[in-house]
């Protein structure tokens, strides 16, 4: 239930002592952003039988119909209209409600979280509201200015070449040094600026000297190709050649391993 409130009532939303950092001006818009949620939107759904005259109602949500002394939810907010306790939930995340604590706005409610969203956006990083006039937007999210940043050297990233990592930017010094997967012809790690081709998992360079067939070297983009044992090749012939090759390969190594050494 804790877990639940913190996600769907975040206090930072509506109480300045959890935002440390604020600016004097960011504050108070908190605390007018708040009180007018408070004052316009703010309700708690009261758990009661229904009664008589809504008898046969339909759920608000749902539209399966209500009989009289059924188990419902209402909420003042939105008139005499009844929900399936089940039905009491965020339009957005579809959580129930804890302790039925809703938000309404244009006849839905909402939980906390979400009816803050509809009007200003959440940083991604510390998870609370924007009240600055300009904020970073990045993959579908925003960030305050300040903490758009490496998530390994904490690099401030506004305006720099960025490569997404678990959710999180990371810088291209980092990512190479850190997360670049090795390409499979030359060994180099493919960086954040090389194209890259990935195939059953295994990574190389888009460049036609990486990504070619093993045995006679043609461009494989864009072309069909076969892998076997993470080489690659244009045709059955050419696997079936590199094979030959490594066979008699194989047979020459043994045959020299075996043979006496001059000590003995």
């Amino acid at each position: 239930r804790a877990r639940a409130l913190l996600q769907q009532l975040p206090p930072q939303d509506c109480d300045e002592r959890y935002c440390p950092d604020l600016a004097e001006e960011e504050r108070r818009q908190l605390r007018a952003f708040s009180a007018r949620r408070r004052q316009e939107a703010l309700g708690q759904g009261l758990a009661c039988p229904v009664p008589g005259p809504c008898h046969g109602c339909p759920c608000r949500k749902c539209g399966r119909r209500l009989n009289k002394g059924d188990p419902g939810i209402a909420a003042s907010r939105l008139g005499d209209q009844f929900w399936h306790p089940s039905c009491f939930s965020c339009h957005f995340c579809h959580q129930q409600l804890v302790d039925l604590i809703y938000f309404q706005q244009d006849g839905r409610i909402y939980c906390g979280r979400h009816h803050a969203e509809l009007f200003r956006p959440r940083c991604a990083s510390c998870d609370q509201l924007i009240f600055m006039e300009e904020c970073i937007e990045a993959e579908g999210r925003r960030w305050h200015l300040e903490h758009f940043c490496c998530l390994e050297c904490d690099e401030p990233l506004r305006g720099q070449r960025y490569v997404m990592r678990s959710g999180r930017p990371c810088c291209r010094g980092c990512f190479e040094s850190l997360f670049a997967e090795p390409c499979q012809a030359c060994g180099d790690p493919v960086g954040a600026d090389g194209e890259e081709v990935t195939h059953q998992g295994l990574h190389w360079h888009a460049r036609a000297a990486c990504f070619c067939c093993s045995l006679c070297r043609k461009p494989l983009r864009g072309q069909p190709l076969t892998c076997r044992r993470g080489r690659l090749f244009c045709s059955d012939a050419c696997g079936r050649g590199q094979d030959a090759s490594s066979a008699a390969s194989d047979s020459s190594d043994s045959a020299f391993a075996s043979a006496p050494s001059p000590d003995s």
